[in-house]
């Protein structure tokens, strides 16, 4: 019995030696041969994570496509995607207003400035337009009926077309292209910048002053010669109006300035200039307009030419203060 069971141990320890043996490890399970660190276990298992989700949920176009969007519109530094998403959902929502002051036709010349604008000039700039386009238009619907009546009113009961959104903006998507392709280069970027809102001064000056004249003006006086002239007549000025005029300047300048898109001095120099220009287009309009030889001068016309002067004006003395205060 005993060398039986000697026998056994011997045929054992010679069979299975990496048992007594240290020469030879065990070979361990691929599972646990080497334990993944924190970090790489954390990534294993989102992997997992998110392979199982996109089998429940399997991502899509629309998803991709919301995503992106919503990127664009939080972008803080605007660009042509940017700037036509974010006009896109303002006129979505802003559509009662802009059916209330603008034809359809309108409205699309609009889109345009409006993407234009927030390309060049960012949220800000599109605010600053914003502003001025609520401004002119509840003036515009101030005493309407005593305006038709008198046969002095805007067409369309104030909607205004194409043609009236393009002539009080053309100084303003001038500036806005040379601001979006760097002409001049960083020396003169502000001045881009200056111009532009000089430019909706000076347009909302005339557009409250002449309103507002039509509605409130007790007496409206040729600008050329001081007569007493009816109301709604092309160069007319009363004190109400110029009065209104000045002060919306004063506002929309100092909304410019909040904003950062000017500074106090600018801001100044954009209602002096846009005051002086408006004086200019009633010189214009009592000299020339509806006169013979001038049927092409009609509103829209004067409106490229009074915002015009309104902006190289704004720029100029900016420039001449400038020099003066570098000299000084």
């Amino acid at each position: 019995m005993a060398q039986s069971t000697l026998l056994l141990l011997h045929i054992n320890t010679s069979s299975s030696p990496s048992i007594f043996c240290h020469s030879q490890s065990p070979k361990l399970s691929p599972k646990f041969a080497k334990p993944l660190s924190v970090p790489r276990l954390l990534t294993a298992r989102k992997q997992r994570f998110s392979s199982r989700m996109d089998h429940l949920h399997p991502p899509n176009a629309l998803q991709g496509v919301v995503l992106e969007a919503i990127g664009l519109l939080q972008s803080p530094d605007p660009t042509w995607q940017s700037a036509l998403l974010n006009n896109l959902l303002i006129f979505v929502l802003g559509s009662p207003i802009l059916v209330s002051g603008l034809s359809f036709p309108g409205i699309s010349a609009a889109f345009v400035l409006g993407t234009l604008t927030w390309r060049a000039f960012g949220p800000f700039g599109f605010l600053l337009v914003a502003a001025y386009f609520v401004i002119g238009t509840g003036v515009t619907k101030v005493k309407m009926a005593q305006k038709e009546a008198q046969g002095v009113a805007e067409k369309r009961k104030g909607r205004r077309g194409p043609g009236s959104v393009i002539g009080s903006s053309a100084a303003a998507c001038v500036c806005a292209f040379m601001s979006i392709y760097g002409i001049g280069g960083v020396e003169v970027a502000q001045l881009w910048q200056l111009g532009f809102v000089a430019s909706f001064c000076t347009k909302l000056n005339d557009t409250v002053s002449s309103e507002i004249g039509k509605a409130y003006g007790k007496t409206t006086y040729l600008v050329t010669t001081f007569k007493v002239v009816p109301r709604g007549t092309e160069g007319a000025v009363s004190i109400e109006g110029t009065l209104a005029g000045f002060l919306a300047a004063v506002v929309l300048a100092s909304i410019g300035c909040l904003m950062g898109q000017i500074n106090g001095a600018e801001a100044l120099i954009c209602v002096v200039a846009s005051q002086i220009a408006n004086f200019g287009e009633s010189i214009i309009g009592a000299v020339f307009q509806d006169k013979e030889g001038y049927q092409w001068l009609n509103n829209d016309v004067v409106n490229v030419i009074n915002i015009s002067i309104g902006s190289i004006l704004a720029v100029l003395m900016q420039q001449a203060l400038l020099q003066n205060w570098q000299t000084s």
